[in-house]
């Protein structure tokens, strides 16, 4: 009995320690920035009955800022490449990075840790990238002013220079091109950056559903997560002459006007019958006459 009061007890403790327990609540790190942002790094976390004894921030598992509440000034600051800390606008909940480059891409994490004698600790992450933007948006190139049915069409996209590299789309009359339609060429690292310029083809023979009300419009969408979105678009025109040219050919309707042969046999031989029965039509008119003079001869004998 003694053994089972003592294990309630023990759980009892455990419990009510759990209860108490120093918690974090949220780590907020932006997933994407762009180059000279200002990057707010966020860490809420909970005491409960705890007191708190630091709270400290990592870049890539390097600490580079530290929160002490019983230092004067409570909060110290370690260099890293990428780390520029607004050590003014900094405290316990938040940090404050300004101007970010490309090295502050990495993965920050929040650490809070309780006071003596227990030390719990909590922690967690986010990851962060920083983006440098393309100075030009996406170029069509290649393209011509009219397209005819049969024709090939055979353009280019050129995404400007950028950190990570923009992820080109065409589209064709705003549907998302075939994936058989494309050709993808091999990203180009230019500069002490390494910057990348992405060029994806468009290669496909004009069909005749590729025109809407006499017009192709080929678009390149450009995207870099959710920091970069930019598009161009180009409108051809279709050539009227040649596509008349390619329709198939109708039948004749049954009451077409059309001077066919059958039509010029049967004209001929009706106006042979007409030319028969007027000449037939004379003929007798000049035999009445002359039977008409005899018969008055005959008469003054």
């Amino acid at each position: 009995m003694r053994g089972y009061l003592q294990s309630i007890i023990i759980v009892f403790i455990v419990l009510r320690e759990f209860s108490n327990a120093l918690r974090l609540i949220e780590v907020r790190v932006p997933n994407y920035t762009v180059k000279d942002n200002v990057v707010r790094l966020e860490c809420y976390y909970d005491m409960e009955d705890e007191k708190l004894y630091s709270v400290k921030w990592y870049k890539d598992g390097h600490e580079f800022y530290r929160y002490l509440p019983r230092d004067h000034p409570p909060a110290s600051l370690f260099p890293l490449p990428g780390i520029n800390v607004d050590l003014y606008n900094s405290s316990d909940t938040q940090v404050v990075l300004q101007s970010v480059n490309l090295a502050s891409s990495g993965r920050y994490r929040c650490e809070v840790s309780g006071e003596a004698p227990s030390f719990q600790t909590v922690s967690d992450h986010g990851d962060m990238v920083v983006v440098v933007l393309p100075e030009t948006d996406p170029k069509i190139t290649g393209g011509r002013a009219r397209y005819q049915i049969g024709d090939r069409v055979n353009v280019n996209c050129t995404s400007g220079r950028s950190k990570p590299a923009v992820k080109l789309t065409w589209f064709i009359n705003g549907q998302q091109a075939s994936h058989e339609y494309l050709k993808p060429y091999k990203t180009f690292k230019t500069g002490r950056e390494g910057l990348e310029q992405t060029v994806l083809g468009l290669r496909f023979r004009v069909q005749r559903d590729h025109f809407k009300n006499g017009d192709m419009k080929l678009k390149c969408l450009g995207v870099i997560e959710s920091v970069y979105w930019k598009s161009n678009e180009e409108s051809v025109i279709g050539d009227r002459q040649k596509v008349s040219s390619l329709e198939s050919k109708k039948p004749v309707s049954a009451t077409s006007t059309s001077n066919t042969r059958a039509d010029r046999v049967h004209a001929n031989a009706s106006s042979c019958l007409q030319s028969s029965h007027q000449m037939l039509v004379v003929l007798l008119m000049f035999s009445l006459i002359i039977l008409q003079q005899q018969q008055q001869q005959q008469i003054a004998r």
